[in-house]
């Protein structure tokens, strides 16, 4: 974990994967001629890529450059959608995006303020069902511009950790985790703010959530936000946790000030970590979406056991079976150019619904995602990259 200046909070911060509640449309494997480079370096079984010194080698297992940096390739504008039900889906274009927390920083900029939360936007190519994303279409939402200021204080942590469209205009939302001012006396702030998306994307500064007194409890800090219908009324809510193992239940839709329609007093969830289970939120087919109730933060991907609280007329409250994450075999990851083997780390994004995108990086200052589409039959994940790039790709 690593140690980041924070501004008056005893919050500890956490990078947790962005998670949403409907199924995503799967990704298959397409050309690089389909892909807008320089920005993204891109390989499959029979493409070849130019290595930094101009040479051609034979791809293998991603070991192909990102782009040269910021300006390699010029932002594209974002397409203005007019709506759908993608929960993920930022400018309502019908595509899903890929929103990203830890952005390379800029040089010498290490220990400064959060980067902010960048979102590469999904384009349709080819015929029928292929997906991909498009890093020229990218937008960055720099937390001093976007989040909300709490005692005249802009956030200095910024991190996405969930999305869906909570007041069901047809634009997917981003629940962010902030750091707002705390003296460590009383019931601390919320930390949750939303910014809403719209037919270009997210627009305008974001609002704090807001939690009505009844629906807190204790000196914890509401967290691990997951979306779902839990209450199978047809509208988005919200659940978040509460102190001692509780859950707060936040109907919606929500309205533009961050205020739920109604919620209700905690209930017992039996641990301090919420999840959404993948892929299908409604684990036993009633109607109404579940959660999984962890003892510590789930990262995609990989293998945990929770317990499952059932949803219901009255929002999610009746305790269930035994629920397990199965892990996810990561491919061979990118090399990043000049970091020797085994000198960085991958980590898995996101891993639903026919495609997975892994994080490899060094520090703060270099990094290359990667998206990876599923087989046809097989739950494993092609060896080959769709597309890699550079989350430097933010600092223009």
């Amino acid at each position: 974990m690593r140690i980041r200046r924070v501004r008056r909070t005893r919050r500890t911060r956490r990078r947790l994967p962005i998670r949403t509640t409907a199924a995503r449309t799967a990704i298959t494997l397409s050309t690089c001629a389909a892909l807008l480079l320089p920005l993204t370096a891109c390989t499959d079984t029979s493409t070849s890529s130019s290595s930094a010194s101009g040479g051609s080698t034979e791809a293998k297992n991603g070991d192909t450059a990102p782009g040269a940096g910021p300006t390699a390739t010029a932002r594209r504008a974002v397409p203005r959608g007019r709506g759908s039900r993608l929960p993920d889906d930022l400018n309502g274009d019908g595509h899903p995006d890929l929103v990203l927390n830890d952005l390379v920083k800029a040089a010498g900029d290490t220990y400064g303020d959060d980067a902010g939360i960048g979102i590469v936007y999904g384009t349709a190519a080819g015929t029928g069902a292929a997906r991909r994303f498009d890093p020229a279409v990218r937008q960055t939402l720099d937390p001093r511009e976007r989040g909300a200021r709490v005692d005249g204080v802009p956030p200095a942590a910024f991190d996405a950790e969930a999305a869906c469209d909570l007041d069901g205009d047809g634009f997917g939302d981003l629940i962010i985790a902030t750091d707002p001012p705390y003296n460590g006396i009383g019931m601390p702030p919320v930390p949750l703010q939303i910014l809403f998306g719209g037919p270009g994307g997210p627009t305008g500064r974001a609002v704090v959530l807001r939690i009505p007194a009844k629906a807190r409890a204790g000196d914890e800090w509401p967290d691990h936000p997951v979306c779902g219908d839990f209450d199978g009324d047809g509208e988005v809510d919200l659940a978040v946790t509460a102190s001692a193992g509780q859950v707060s239940f936040l109907r919606g839709p929500f309205r533009r000030t961050g205020a739920p329609r109604t919620a209700t007093a905690p209930v017992q969830a039996g641990g301090p970590v919420l999840a959404a289970p993948e892929p299908r939120s409604d684990v036993n087919g009633d109607g109404y979406d579940d959660l999984v109730v962890l003892p510590r933060a789930h990262a995609p991907g990989t293998a945990a056991r929770g317990t499952l609280l059932l949803g219901g007329p009255n929002g999610p409250e009746r305790p269930g079976a035994t629920y397990t994450f199965t892990a996810v075999r990561k491919p061979p990851a990118p090399r990043l150019p000049g970091v020797p083997g085994g000198k960085a780390t991958t980590e898995i994004l996101r891993a639903t619904d026919g495609y997975l995108v892994t994080r490899t990086h060094r520090a703060e200052s270099t990094d290359l995602i990667a998206a990876y589409a599923s087989g046809p039959k097989a739950p494993a994940f092609r060896p080959h990259p769709l597309l890699t790039f550079s989350t430097a790709v933010f600092l223009d």
